[in-house]
């Protein structure tokens, strides 16, 4: 690398800022009053042709553009917030869709395949080639099969009268059971 040749200038610097420099500056290279100084000269004045820059300088130059980079970015990124708002609700719409017709796509398949298998009476263990009897629930099993909290099934039971609350656990069962509370027991019977 060419060595520049440099010129010794004579200024006067505020106190503070003297004092600043010196504490600043070390033995080691591009650490020293000179350099800070130089460094501090490039910065204001920019680019001088025959004057090469440090390392450092231009990776604070670098950084300061990264710098209005990333403002610019964010500044376009806010303006468009609507936009990537309304889009991301039509996905989430999408996906609401796909995920009810994949729902309806497994109940009619399980439904399909459970008819198939009990007509041919090919399940070892029924051999009245009726599909067998579903057993009393809790809430906590019920709510997991229709695919609820337990507080949303406790809020049903509790507001919806037997035969709204047996429609509505029909419309979320897969095979289309309804269920009944018995205070007997206090459990959910099927009913088909």
């Amino acid at each position: 690398m060419a060595r520049i040749e440099r010129e010794s200038m004579n200024f006067k610097l505020p106190k503070p800022l003297a004092e600043a420099l010196r504490k600043a500056a070390s033995p080691q290279p591009g650490k020293t009053a000179t350099d800070i100084v130089i460094r501090g000269l490039l910065r204001e004045l920019g680019e001088i042709p025959g004057v090469e820059q440090s390392t450092e300088a231009r990776l604070q130059k670098l950084e300061e553009e990264f710098t209005k980079l990333r403002n610019n970015i964010l500044e376009r990124d806010n303006s468009s917030t609507d936009s990537t708002e309304e889009k991301l609700e039509t996905i989430n719409n999408r996906v609401a869709q796909l995920e009810g017709a994949l729902i309806a796509i497994q109940r009619n398949g399980i439904a399909s395949n459970n008819r198939f298998r009990y007509k041919n009476s090919g399940n070892p263990y029924n051999q009245s080639g009726r599909p067998p009897q579903i057993e009393a629930l809790d809430e906590q099993k019920l709510a997991l099969r229709l695919n609820v909290n337990i507080p949303t099934l406790k809020e049903k039971h509790t507001t919806l009268t037997q035969e709204e609350f047996s429609e509505w656990s029909k419309n979320r069962d897969r095979a289309k059971y309804m269920w009944r509370f018995s205070e007997k027991d206090k459990l959910y019977h099927p009913v088909k």
